[in-house]
């Protein structure tokens, strides 16, 4: 198992601490210790796992994949959304667990236009409220077609720290990991509403990150 380098001070912590518990557990023989010295380590060390080899479901462009693993909480067609410069929009909600990967990834190939970080409250992620107060941090690529995708990463009652090491003007691949965001959280993908436009996923449905297709332009595009 991968560990994310976005983890490295938490699994790096639980693991100095590990070795600091299991130094007395073998002097002094107490080896029943170790059971929950090692189910501590590996709670943390699995939360900040990285799966390798993800492929996006297809490789067609037009389609947008997911950024996060989780399940699907919320599918809103809105009148207009600042990531799309104020025009329709779908917006496609993930509700992250703790059990979840929790790494984000592009949704298409694009350049980032605009980071915007907004101080918020930390309700839990699972009340529709906490997607509209809590701290969240709003990424707008614009794809291969110059339109404007966004994805927003929104903390929780138990994630408060959103992790995202990009900046504008970089370029970012289908599937490439960008960031997360720390213990159970929210993130959405927020597309150009046009005619044509599919929603292929509904509320309640897993998903895995970069590979599971969420939206698919239409063919004229």
């Amino acid at each position: 198992m991968l560990l994310t380098g976005y983890g490295r001070r938490e699994w790096g912590i639980a693991t100095v601490v590990a070795i600091l518990l299991i130094v007395p557990t073998v002097i002094f023989a107490w080896w029943w210790a170790l059971i929950p010295i090692g189910l501590a380590w590996c709670t943390v060390a699995g939360f900040f796992r990285e799966p390798l080899g993800r492929r996006p479901a297809t490789e067609d462009p037009r389609d947008f994949i997911s950024p996060a693993d989780g399940r699907i909480s919320l599918v809103e067609r809105l009148d207009r959304h600042e990531a799309t410069d104020d025009e329709p929009a779908v917006l496609v909600r993930i509700f992250l667990s703790v059990l979840d990967v929790h790494l984000n990834r592009a949704p298409c190939d694009g350049e980032i236009v605009s980071v915007t970080h907004r101080p918020g409250k930390y309700l839990d992620a699972r009340s529709e409220e906490s997607a509209r107060v809590n701290e969240s941090n709003l990424i707008v690529l614009k794809d291969g077609h110059g339109d404007p995708v966004g994805i927003r990463q929104v903390s929780g009652a138990i994630a408060r720290r959103i992790v995202c090491p990009v900046g504008i003007g970089d370029r970012l691949r289908r599937g490439t990991r960008f960031g997360m965001i720390k213990f159970g959280s929210t993130t959405e993908l927020i597309v150009r509403d046009r005619p044509g436009v599919e929603v292929l996923v509904a509320k309640g449905d897993r998903v895995t990150g970069g590979v599971t297709v969420l939206v698919r332009r239409p063919a004229s595009d």
